[in-house]
């Protein structure tokens, strides 16, 4: 596909967030509405056209974890704050390009992805996200390819599957569209030998139940 032709072009391994989710949206994943801008004028151009707020993250080969490199900005309101922020960010070293995101607003966070075991081939993993995922360690895994019954199964054997229930206001979540997600994951691993790796995190539960990819990363062969 385009974005592995265009990862190994480039000599990367990893595709950057902006291709890993037009990848995973062609497997009919959700994932969040957003554009890469070259400058802070293009940025601002995208938001409005967005609708603020929206985030703003560095976006660079050099750069996967944009966290840690104070790479990613939430909530900007307006085109001031926004090129603001552009400008700090493209000071970053590794920094190529902008992505300019909408807002999810939603306080659940989920992970899903693949992984490919020796032993087993291309396994699906879920469970709960965000940036204790590592800390809080529950997370649950099902060989690929999975059928409705069994994506369903899996969402709800995770210890916190009550994050799917109505929390706080907001909606449960859209279980048919969580479970729909899980089987593509498993999909890509069956159909693409030449997806080695995707992570997905945070997939996020919006306030009406509704679930996007907010962050993505997937890894590819080199040949």
């Amino acid at each position: 596909m385009e974005m592995i032709l265009k990862t190994r072009a480039e000599g990367r391994s990893a595709m950057n967030e902006h291709d890993s989710k037009r990848f995973l949206a062609d497997f009919g994943i959700p994932v969040t509405r957003e554009a890469i801008a070259r400058d802070a004028d293009e940025a601002a151009a995208f938001a409005e056209t967005l609708g603020f707020p929206v985030a703003l993250k560095a976006s660079g080969a050099a750069i996967p974890h944009k966290t840690e490199v104070g790479g990613v900005v939430l909530g900007l309101r307006s085109r001031e704050d926004l090129k603001r922020e552009s400008e700090r960010l493209l000071k970053i070293p590794g920094c190529e390009a902008l992505l300019v995101q909408e807002m999810i607003e939603g306080a659940r966070e989920l992970v899903c992805g693949l992984i490919r075991d020796s032993q087993f081939g291309p396994c699906v993993m879920f469970g709960i996200g965000g940036v204790l995922t590592e800390i809080i360690e529950d997370i649950v895994f099902r060989i690929a390819p999975l059928t409705a019954g069994e994506a369903r199964e899996m969402a709800t054997d995770i210890r916190g599957k009550k994050i799917l229930d109505p929390f706080r206001g907001e909606a449960a979540v859209d279980m048919d569209a969580l479970c729909k997600t899980l089987m593509a994951i498993g999909n890509v691993g069956i159909q693409r030998g030449d997806v080695l790796e995707i992570d997905v995190n945070p997939l996020k539960i919006r306030r009406d139940g509704r679930i996007a990819a907010v962050d993505a990363l997937v890894v590819v062969r080199a040949d």
